[in-house]
């Protein structure tokens, strides 16, 4: 806690019959605190261990800034019944990512009633009678693979020019497919570091107010209706906020290495101590970082 720097990330992972409930430091990526669970997380076991960190902080003065985590319904009371006013970050990432599963969905249906309409045709080379069907039926299927093939185009950030020359082509004829990547645009423009929280609001209200005049478009972005994008974008106006909740993301991911190493009954003491020597390994960070660079200048001569 001697380097604590205001703004924290909290996350909860599963682990088989268990639950970690974790507090990074979310600048230093630092882990602060945690609590193993023998059952699945409710409202009053968040509040108590927001709790158990506040007094944390109260008894050393340390004061916090804001505090970032996924779109999980388990944080939005406690938070507010513990920190107050305190800015809660809505995971950047993980809005997007709702977002991007929504369009690529959308893609796929777009591809399944094409695939629907090909003509029935009968089996051999194709007669007079039939040629143009089979020809039709062969640009269908090409545009098909084609949409499948480069589908990352209706979601990647930025596209290059030939990038978006061939996203043009195999959407030729599909109007709401081009929709669909325009408003992803819009949602991309929505998280520039160069706008504050009330210029994106009313960015996104002008664009939920596009989306509702396309009924198809609109079903399928119900998640840019959702008050957890209006939450991701409380990181405009602190510059010190960061957007993501990385930081505990990561720890989570070097607790699931480290388990996959273990073949054995995991218990609930054991994943105390993986997590506390995990802390203790990370305390140890500069102290290991400084020896090192102290061998290789003695080296160096």
């Amino acid at each position: 806690m001697a380097n604590f720097s205001g703004y924290i990330a909290a996350d909860e992972l599963y682990d088989g019959p268990y639950c970690v409930l974790s507090i990074v430091d979310n600048r230093t990526f630092r882990r602060l605190i945690y609590e193993v669970l023998d059952h699945d997380p409710t409202h009053e076991d968040i509040r108590r261990f927001f709790r158990r960190f506040q007094a944390l902080l109260q008894a050393r003065g340390l004061i916090l800034y804001g505090i970032t985590t996924d779109a999980s319904p388990l944080y939005p009371v406690p938070i507010a019944e513990v920190f107050g006013h305190v800015n809660h970050q809505v995971c950047e990432f993980h809005t997007i990512a709702e977002l991007t599963k929504a369009v690529l969905r959308a893609v796929a249906k777009v591809r399944t009633k094409l695939a629907a309409s090909l003509p029935q045709l009968p089996r051999g080379r194709p007669s007079p009678a039939t040629r143009k069907d089979a020809q039709r039926g062969k640009r269908l299927q090409k545009q098909i693979s084609e949409l499948y093939e480069h589908r990352h185009l209706f979601v990647q950030h930025h596209l290059t020019p030939a990038e978006k020359r061939t996203l043009r082509r195999i959407t030729r004829g599909l109007p709401q497919l081009r929709t669909l990547r325009e408003i992803m645009d819009e949602v991309y423009r929505l998280f520039d570091r160069r706008c504050c929280t009330h210029t994106a609001l009313a960015k996104l209200a002008r664009l939920r107010q596009r989306v509702r005049r396309f009924k198809d478009v609109g079903r399928t972005l119900q998640k840019l209706f959702s008050p957890n994008l209006e939450k991701a974008l409380t990181f405009l106006n602190d510059t010190l906020l960061p957007s993501t909740s990385n930081a505990v993301e990561r720890g989570n991911r070097r607790h699931r290495k480290m388990q996959k190493s273990v073949y054995r009954v995991r218990g609930r003491e054991h994943i105390v101590h993986r997590i506390a020597l995990d802390m203790q390994r990370e305390a140890q960070t500069q102290g290991r970082l400084h020896t090192t660079h102290t061998l290789h200048y003695a080296r160096a001569g």
